[in-house]
C-alpha cells in the first residue's frame, strides 16, 4: 500500500527519524533505545528506517538525514 504524498509522515515514522539523528555513546545503546521508546525490536524498526528511505514525505521531512542514509545504503549495495 503506497502512501498519499498529501498525507503527513506518522508519528512512528518520525520517531524513527528522530532517533537515527541521534549519536549514540556505545553498542547496544541505539538497540536499547529502539525497544525503549519505540516499543519495537531493532529488525522492525531497520525495515522501517529503509521503507522510509524510500518516501518522498521522509525526504521533505528531514533531507539531511534520509540523503545520508541513502548514500550509505547504496554504498552498501555497490560493495556486495
Amino acid at each position: 500500500m503506497t502512501a498519499d504524498p498529501a498525507d503527513p509522515l506518522p508519528d512512528q515514522q518520525r520517531a524513527v527519524l528522530a532517533l537515527e539523528r541521534r549519536s549514540w555513546p556505545g553498542p547496544g545503546a541505539k538497540e536499547r533505545a529502539i525497544r525503549e521508546e519505540l516499543g519495537i525490536s531493532p529488525v522492525r524498526y531497520y525495515q522501517l528506517l529503509n521503507a522510509l528511505l524510500d518516501d518522498r514525505r521522509a525526504l521533505e521531512e528531514d533531507p539531511v538525514t534520509v540523503n545520508r542514509l541513502r548514500r550509505v545504503r547504496d554504498a552498501r549495495r555497490g560493495r556486495r
